[in-house]
């Protein structure tokens, strides 16, 4: 614990060193409220180290296991449902998603894209969430069937990536900055972790495959297909 204290102080210092700096050099103020602020920095070092003994200890380990252990049923149908469902759950409770969802959905009720009322904006910030959620299930369902196949990681994504400058250009302007930060908000504290163990764990457990090869590409799956559900529902909604 007191080693990963160390690394997590370590991580943070260039944030402080920059901070510090402008603060102080260029802008030439005081910190505001200077002991909320130490204090606050306490609490992230804090929180980022039980945030990664969280992660050796618990998360990582559970998804090489079930990974391991679906690889052993041989149950295509199985994985590729869990496949899904792991990619929806940890995406719908995507902290960073559910505050994206709702500063969209403030914003476009004062711009009267939708409606200003409190259930306008709870529907369309839930509409947000549950198509982002979908697109990375998709995500990560096609990523498992990418291990299982050995297809070319390059292709799907340069694909993927055809698509998202196709979908740009018919899609209203109103949601494409969105939509392309929902790719990125995606890949978070909870699905990260759990995503990258399942694809590891699944290619050390197949024959011929590699995990240093295949176990990975899974997040860039996840950040890309966001991008087109979301123009989608821009384009429907």
């Amino acid at each position: 614990m007191l080693k990963s204290l160390q690394q997590s102080l370590r991580d943070i210092t260039p944030i402080i060193l920059v901070i510090g700096f402008f603060q102080l050099l260029v802008l030439r103020q005081p910190f505001p409220n200077l002991m909320e602020t130490l204090a606050g920095l306490v609490l992230v070092v804090m929180g980022l180290s039980l945030f990664i003994q969280g992660l050796e200890l618990g998360l990582f380990p559970i998804g090489e296991s079930m990974a391991h252990s679906f690889a052993k049923r041989g149950s295509l149908a199985w994985l590729l449902i869990f496949a899904f469902a792991l990619g929806f759950g940890t995406t719908v409770a995507e902290p960073a998603l559910i505050a994206v969802a709702a500063e969209a959905a403030s914003v476009a009720a004062e711009a009267s894209f939708i409606e200003g009322t409190e259930e306008a904006m709870e529907s369309y910030a839930l509409g947000l969430r549950f198509t982002v959620a979908i697109a990375v299930g998709v995500a990560i369902l096609i990523g498992v069937l990418r291990i299982l196949r050995g297809w070319p990681i390059q292709y799907l994504i340069i694909g993927g990536y055809i698509l998202v400058v196709a979908m740009t250009a018919v899609a209203p302007k109103e949601i494409v900055g969105i939509a392309y930060d929902s790719g990125g908000v995606t890949t978070s504290t909870i699905t990260v972790p759990l995503v990258t163990a399942l694809g590891v764990g699944l290619a050390s457990s197949i024959r011929g495959r590699n995990p240093m090869i295949d176990g990975f590409g899974l997040i860039a799956f996840a950040s890309l297909t966001p991008m087109v559900f979301v123009m989608a529902y821009g384009m429907v909604v």
